[in-house]
């Protein structure tokens, strides 16, 4: 009983919102860091290169794990864990990224090509999020 009272349990919208929350979010912030590390001496031609190389990521990578997260998430059941949004593998894959990133900021001074991975991977997810707002927005109008 005192574990269903712990386990912070959502229905299944919330787990829509929550998904693409934490893409957008994410991919603003790494877009802001990427941008300010890019610098204004290069800022158009590595933005221009930073947008294709995150357009090709978001069509060929992201695009499928957004869809294959949405229809996870479509199976859920009310109640569920918020943590659950995604499955413990991409947790873990999310805790590894942020330990290379940091790895690779203490390692060496982010200049404009870390700057314009940065950018490029922000974007990507930026620009995959919208699948998971589309489909918030669906269950938002079924409602």
């Amino acid at each position: 009983m005192l574990e269903k009272r712990l386990k912070p349990g959502v229905g299944r919208s919330a787990h829509l919102f929550v998904a693409p929350f934490i893409w957008t979010t994410v991919g603003i912030v790494l877009m802001e860091r990427g941008l300010g590390w890019i610098g204004l001496h290069l800022t158009l031609r590595l933005l221009l290169i930073a947008l294709l190389a995150g357009t090709a990521k978001s069509l060929t990578v992201l695009d499928r794990t957004a869809k294959k997260g949405l229809r996870r998430i479509m199976g859920f059941g009310d109640n569920t864990c918020i943590g659950a949004v995604y499955p413990w593998r991409t947790w873990l894959l999310v805790v590894l990224m942020m330990l290379f990133g940091i790895a690779l900021r203490k390692l060496t001074h982010p200049g404009a090509f870390i700057g314009a991975i940065y950018f490029a991977i922000g974007w990507a997810l930026l620009l995959s999020s919208r699948h998971g707002w589309t489909q918030w927005l669906r269950q938002l109008s079924r409602k």
